[in-house]
């Protein structure tokens, strides 16, 4: 992590979107333990799920679904079952999106004064569109962003790059003026593969491993703190 003062200002910045902006993580919990009951599998722990959040919705059910039955990951994933396990948790995720998640400090407050001094904005998450619109539509979230790329928006989702160059090309931003804001090591990855600064967030989801592990250009502890990305002279 460097300790120096950042480059900046920053004309573009985008966030990861569970653990960056918004805590979800015991909505999500409610969702996989509907879905699991529902088929007569035990439910799993708050903590367990923490630690599989960063793929996407899909790729942490079939986790749990690995774990309770004992099964692979690929046979969950090519069961024949899947599909309506799948759609079970959808139904269930649906109704829970907005229930026990809450944004974290000064988000909204720091993404409205970015806003002000014309920064844009742009959300990069790999969880699946209609819940991204879901989460952000119970907190009021999506008017405050120029950008919003899920996971099934592209092509491909993080660590892959596209998300960043997309955003970079959209907005005619060059590399050396954006940043990528999020709090796990595939948001590191992914802002390197991109060619962008990374700060990094350490209250998030990085997998049960502490963030500074990551090497992010940058560990803020306080979401304020980047208001002065758009500014001039930066803090270290």
């Amino acid at each position: 992590m460097s300790t120096a003062t950042q480059p900046g200002p920053f004309d573009l910045i985008m966030f990861d979107l569970d653990g960056t902006l918004i805590e979800t993580a015991p909505e999500i919990a409610d969702a996989v333990n509907d879905t699991l009951t529902r088929f007569g599998l035990e439910p799993v722990e708050q903590e367990r799920v923490d630690r599989w959040i960063g793929h996407g919705t899909r790729e942490l059910l079939i986790q749990a679904l690995a774990h309770r039955t004992g099964s692979s990951h690929e046979d969950v994933r090519n069961a024949s079952t899947f599909p309506t396990v799948e759609a079970e948790f959808g139904a269930h995720y649906q109704r829970r999106c907005g229930t026990r998640s809450r944004l974290y400090p000064h988000v909204r407050d720091t993404l409205q004064a970015l806003r002000a001094q014309g920064v844009k904005l742009a959300v990069v998450t790999n969880k699946e569109d209609r819940y991204t619109q879901t989460v952000l539509d119970a907190h009021g979230m999506a008017p405050l962003f120029d950008r919003i790329i899920s996971g099934d928006t592209l092509p491909v989702k993080k660590p892959n790059p596209a998300a960043i160059h997309d955003c970079l090309q959209r907005f005619g931003v060059a590399p050396e003026r954006a940043l990528f804001v999020g709090d796990s090591s595939i948001d590191v990855a992914t802002a390197r593969n991109g060619g962008v600064a990374v700060w990094a967030l350490p209250y998030g989801y990085n997998m049960g491993e502490p963030i500074e592990a990551c090497q992010p250009d940058r560990v803020v502890a306080d979401f304020s703190v980047l208001r002065a990305a758009a500014c001039r002279t930066m803090a270290p």
